[in-house]
């Protein structure tokens, strides 16, 4: 195999690394209510300012909208997904 080969079998485009982890990898986002209908454009309208936290799917599909970090990762658990930090 040549190199060239080898860097092409290696290499992940935009598509296949969003959908790494698809399924079984969630992240929680903290997200003030302002900034909900960014991803949640059916969201109802909010006072502004609210502190919520957004669960999202390893590609940054929205799955639910919570008030506290802990419900939603209570709702990933329940849904066998594992959750996971970014920085």
């Amino acid at each position: 195999m040549t190199e060239n080969e080898t860097k092409m079998k290696t290499t992940i485009g935009p598509a296949e690394l969003a959908a790494l982890g698809e399924g079984q990898v969630a992240y929680v986002k903290a997200m003030r209510s302002d900034e909900i209908r960014e991803l949640f454009p059916q969201a109802p309208q909010m006072a502004p300012g609210l502190k919520l936290f957004a669960l999202l799917s390893a590609s940054g599909t929205p799955i639910l909208l919570a008030d506290s970090r802990d419900a939603a990762v209570a709702n990933a658990w329940a849904h066998d997904l594992q959750t996971v930090s970014l920085h």
